[in-house]
């Protein structure tokens, strides 16, 4: 009898607590590129006008992703290695992309790493919300700390808003 409930339970999908966990795991998986990129980033750009606020950038991405695993412990959720992993690789493999120069960073670098930072900060900010939302009826998650983070990741989004048109300013031609 219970082969014959886990057989079905396997044609029906995951059930809602796996999802979950998948969901959570996948935003992990992202927010290690992110802080891996964040830093490299903040390195990268040492001794510019863009050092500070990256800096800050870069520390809050890595707290929140800690705040991540503090969440995903508290819901019983398990990271996934593999996922991490997969994470770090990607980030390391997008290094590698074509800047226009054979050697040193390029203006367009800057440029590029900054519009996929704040892309993974509206994806973070995304999950962020989305948590919210359950928070509503999961006595699990703070609602309250749930919209501070909210709060942040939309300010970040802002700081590198404002950073990426300076830089696009800087490295497109104009006309």
């Amino acid at each position: 009898m219970n082969d014959v409930r886990s057989a079905v339970a396997r044609r029906a999908g995951p059930r809602r607590s796996d999802l979950l966990g998948i969901y959570l795991n996948d935003h992990l998986a992202g927010s290690t590129v992110g802080t891996r990129r964040a830093a490299h980033l903040a390195r990268s750009l040492r001794g510019s006008p863009y050092e500070a606020a990256l800096g800050t950038i870069a520390t809050e991405i890595t707290e929140d992703r800690a705040t991540l695993l503090a969440l995903m412990r508290k819901l019983g959720v398990p990271a996934r290695r593999y996922k991490v992993l997969a994470g770090g690789a990607l980030e390391l493999v997008g290094r590698l992309k074509s800047n226009g120069r054979l050697i040193g960073r390029s203006p367009l670098t800057t440029l590029l790493e900054l519009e996929l930072l704040r892309l993974g900060v509206e994806g973070k900010a995304a999950a962020w919300r989305s948590l919210r939302r359950i928070a509503e009826s999961d006595r699990r998650l703070d609602p309250e700390r749930l919209d501070q983070l909210i709060e942040r990741a939309q300010r970040q989004v802002q700081v590198l808003e404002d950073l990426r048109l300076r830089q696009a300013q800087q490295a497109l031609p104009a006309g």
